[in-house]
């Protein structure tokens, strides 16, 4: 069986003057000769992607699209006309957003959070930016402080909103962000807490002593780029600690005293000092 919006593994089953049939035991699918490799020959296994042409037909392409049905995806809309929004994911023909799939108006040239999925209707592969709809809070299977990894969909007066490993959504504190970030972004994160009425709270790093850890690689990586010191210190401005490394002054704090007890910097008037 064929997985439509998927990637499949097939077997070349047959040629053609156009191309190759794919055979996946019970049903075949096209792929054009401009995607066949020297290589392949009757028999052998090849990994392509299948969705449909302009003309309603599944066909296979060996070409990567940024996103597969069930998957969520920061794209970019090339144009807009009386069928919705079309964006760039990859392959030839682009992926439509449907306008009943915009909480607002999508606009050309600018980029989107979107899911992909197939319409139960027409069968064919579209996506939503809707995302409440599909990145949903049920069935939760995290424990807090799971490493989990986020795709920032949208930034408000609280944070940034984030889908948490392609199915969940929860929130990262604007004021528990020391780094800079942007809608699309794609980072490592951690449960913080899993919050009774369904929400789940976000940070960008780890707790306790292996946030301590993680901080002094930042620092000894900083301190070798800087030839060796650091203009920052315990009186420093927390802004400009945030700038130069991305975290807050009580985690800088942390992280010197324990490189100070092991002896890798020594602490200066005017800053940091490698040993």
């Amino acid at each position: 069986m064929l997985e439509l919006g998927k990637f499949n593994t097939l077997k070349i089953a047959r040629k053609v003057d156009f191309g190759v049939f794919l055979s996946s035991g019970t049903d075949e699918v096209l792929l054009p000769k401009k995607y066949l490799e020297p290589d392949m020959e009757i028999g052998s296994e090849v990994e392509v992607f299948i969705y449909k042409d302009s003309e309603d037909r599944s066909i296979a392409t060996t070409q990567k699209p940024y996103a597969q049905v069930g998957e969520f995806a920061y794209l970019k809309v090339k144009e807009v006309n009386s069928f919705g929004a079309f964006m760039d994911w990859g392959l030839e023909k682009d992926l439509l957003v449907p306008f009943r799939e915009q909480d607002k108006k999508l606009e050309a040239g600018k980029s989107y959070v979107v899911y992909v999925y197939v319409d139960k209707l027409t069968k064919r592969i579209a996506a939503s930016a809707k995302i409440n709809r599909y990145a949903k809070n049920e069935g939760v299977q995290l424990s807090e402080n799971e490493e989990v990894d986020l795709l920032l969909f949208k930034q408000t007066d609280l944070g940034y909103g984030a889908i948490i490993n392609n199915l969940h959504q929860g929130l990262i504190y604007k004021n528990e962000v020391f780094t800079n970030l942007a809608v699309g972004d794609k980072v490592k994160g951690w449960i913080k807490t899993l919050r009774e009425d369904g929400r789940i709270d976000l940070r960008l790093q780890k707790v306790g002593f292996e946030l301590s850890d993680d901080a002094q690689d930042i620092i000894l990586k900083k301190l070798a780029e800087k030839n060796g010191f650091l203009a920052l210190h315990d009186a420093s401005e927390p802004q400009l600690i945030n700038k130069e490394l991305g975290m807050s002054k009580k985690t800088f704090k942390k992280a010197i005293g324990g490189l100070f007890k092991s002896k890798r910097i020594s602490i200066e008037e005017n800053g940091i000092k490698l040993l």
